[in-house]
């Protein structure tokens, strides 16, 4: 009998162990631990490409490129309320701070932060949806996929605001025109992470939440806004748009 509670115990414990890549549950709310972004987490849009801009867009939080000289095609000092980081002094933006030895320590914790999101391990569920996940209420954890993911109606993600939501998607990212990723129950913007090695594209006045680590770039088509963070390992491009960190 003993012997039967000790084997018992030894199971129970292996299973409430990490149910994470070295990371513990989350220990606030539902769902895995949060990505930490550390240094990049001032940025609204922080790339190593640069950022492109159909005027007029409108940026709550910090703008930053490195290792790109330069920082926003045609993104005045009037369209960011935060501060534009570059490397160098040379673009349009007489506000700029020159700031390299910033910016290095912001794109490497971005980096560092992509690595973390794609390493997560025992996901919630599988490619879910096939894909697709318009028209869905999402619930907090960690979702992975084999192929792109489209958001073609409303999505929902429904939590508490320390709730956690990491999606791992190894192709692109599409959300189609005028709809929404809406947040329910108190679920907030900062915890939802979408980690993907494809491009990423919000269709014309979609509404999005959530932080972006892309491998590649984020497309922002005419009038779409972001809740959240845009951090991309090539490039951003704007259209009159809205981010909002």
């Amino acid at each position: 009998m003993y012997k039967v509670l000790v084997v018992m115990l030894l199971v129970t414990m292996v299973a409430c162990g990490d149910s994470s890549s070295n990371h513990p549950a989350n220990p606030n709310g539902q769902g895995p631990a949060p990505v930490e972004l550390n240094s990049a987490s001032a940025f609204a849009i922080l790339t190593k490409s640069g950022v492109t801009n159909v005027p007029t867009s409108a940026i709550t939080g910090d703008v930053g490129a490195s290792p790109i000289t330069g920082s926003a095609d045609n993104l005045t000092c009037v369209q960011v309320t935060g501060k534009s980081y570059s490397v160098d002094a040379a673009g349009p933006l007489p506000c700029r701070i020159t700031d390299p030895t910033l910016l290095t320590t912001a794109v490497k914790d971005m980096m560092t932060a992509y690595t973390d999101a794609a390493g997560r391990t025992l996901p919630t569920a599988t490619n879910l949806g096939a894909g697709e996940i318009g028209g869905l209420t999402i619930a907090p954890g960690l979702y992975k996929w084999g192929t792109g993911v489209s958001i073609s109606t409303d999505v929902t993600l429904s939590g508490g605001p320390n709730d956690v939501w990491i999606f791992q998607i190894p192709q692109t990212l599409s959300q189609a025109s005028a709809t929404k990723v809406v947040l329910s129950g108190g679920a907030q913007a900062k915890n939802v992470f979408w980690q993907t090695f494809g491009d990423v594209t919000i269709q014309a006045n979609a509404q999005f939440n959530g932080v972006i680590l892309a491998q590649t770039a984020i497309n922002l088509k005419t009038g779409a806004s972001v809740n959240g963070q845009l951090l991309a390992q090539t490039q951003v491009t704007l259209e009159q748009n809205v981010v909002t960190n």
